[in-house]
Formats: structure tokens, sequence, C-alpha cells
């Protein structure tokens, strides 16, 4: 596909992504992350051909306008759309396929100094939440869901959602609704709802020492470890 085609495609997947676009002035001045695509779009074809200074220099203009750095030597796919965009950070060997979704503030970083790839491959259809971090050399497989503010430091499998510092994968299965965030899991609310059973147990040991309330213990007992194997994954 050439560069025209590209960019097109990148302009109609805008009014595809977001309902909120209605007007062509509206586009043109409130969708920073449409431009950083075009902007990129151009810059990586210069940097392929050898031209990596005026690259860098047309991507340090674009990250000054829009407030997304893309590094010019990034692999982008078709029809990528950055939503607000504020904040966002490409890294060099970054690989983003096909239809990917990207919100404000996600950073695709390194965590190392050594050349070579460095920098994660998020796979086609995955949505990355807003302010999350994906560090290092990892994959993101299709269509995931990564939770918004998680740090992502180890992959995450096809069709599997990801929340939490570190991220740890608490589902699997493709979401019907991309944009579902509030229907993610609160697992620090679950903990404190074990927390507060299991305390109501114990207290009722201290008072009444009888078999049922020790069976209910023992469940308890269960659904902690199956949740301390879950956080180890």
């Amino acid at each position: 596909m050439g560069l025209y085609s590209e960019i097109k495609e990148d302009f109609s997947n805008a009014y595809k992504n977001d309902p909120a676009l209605n007007s062509k002035l509206n586009f043109l001045f409130n969708y920073p992350g449409v431009w950083a695509m075009v902007w990129y779009r151009v810059a990586n074809r210069l940097y392929n051909a050898n031209f990596k200074r005026l690259s860098r220099v047309l991507m340090g203009l674009n990250q000054i306008i829009t407030n997304i750095d893309i590094h010019p030597a990034a692999r982008i796919g078709k029809r990528v759309f950055i939503d607000h965009g504020t904040g966002v950070v490409i890294g060099e060997t970054s690989i983003i396929e096909d239809d990917v979704l990207i919100y404000q503030g996600v950073t695709l970083g390194g965590v190392s100094l050594t050349h070579g790839k460095r920098h994660p491959t998020i796979r086609c259809g995955a949505v990355l939440g807003a302010g999350c971090k994906i560090l290092g050399n990892i994959i993101i497989g299709e269509y995931a869901k990564i939770g918004a503010n998680s740090v992502v430091v180890k992959e995450v499998p096809d069709n599997a959602t990801a929340i939490g510092i570190p991220a740890h994968v608490i589902e699997k299965g493709r979401c019907k609704d991309q944009l579902m965030h509030n229907m993610l899991p609160d697992i620090n609310k679950e903990m404190f709802e074990y927390m507060l059973k299991r305390v109501a147990v114990l207290e009722h040991i201290l008072v009444e020492d009888n078999k049922e309330v020790l069976e209910r213990d023992l469940e308890l007992e269960k659904i902690y470890e199956s949740f301390i194997t879950a956080m180890k994954n």
C-alpha cells in the first residue's frame, strides 16, 4: 500500500473509532493522534530511505505539536488509532500490527540499553488502556486488552485481559466490546473482601469452636491459595 493510501486509511479509521468525531473542523484541531500517525508515515519512509536525520527532525517537530513521541524506525501497521494521544511514547524497535487501539499516556518502552529488539510487539487488534506502560521485548497477543495504568513486563497471550502493577492476566477470552474498561475486575477489592471474611471467620472461631466454622475457614484458605497462585503467574 502506498503512502497516500495509508494516510487516507488513517483518516477514515478515526471516524470508525470515535463517535465524537462529527465534523472536519473537529478533526483538524482535536485529533493529534491521527496527525502524529500521518507524520510518522512520512518520517518512516524517510528513515527507511536512509534520510535518518531528517526523519528524526520531522518527528521532533511532531512531538512539539502533538505531544506524541514516535521513533521513525518503529514499525506500525494499518488502521492503528491513537485516541487523544497526549503523552504516548513509542520506542525505536516497537512493532505494532494492524487495528491496534492506543489511548493517551501509553508507553512502549525498553528495559535495556543493549542494541537490538528491546521494545514490545503489539499484535493485531490489541487495546492499550490509558496510561499503561508496556516495557521490554515482550509480546502482547492478538485482541489482548491492557487495563488503564497497568505496568506490563511479561507477555500477554492472545484474547486475554491484563491489569495491575505489575500486570497479571485476570481473564481469558476475547471481549465483545473493546471499550468496556469499566467491566474489568477489581483485584484489590476482591482481596479486601477475602480478608474481611477471613477475619470474621477467625473471630467466630475464638467465640465458638465448631466444625462448620472450621470448614468455612478451610474453604477460604483454598481461595487464598488460588489467588496467590494466579498472582505469581
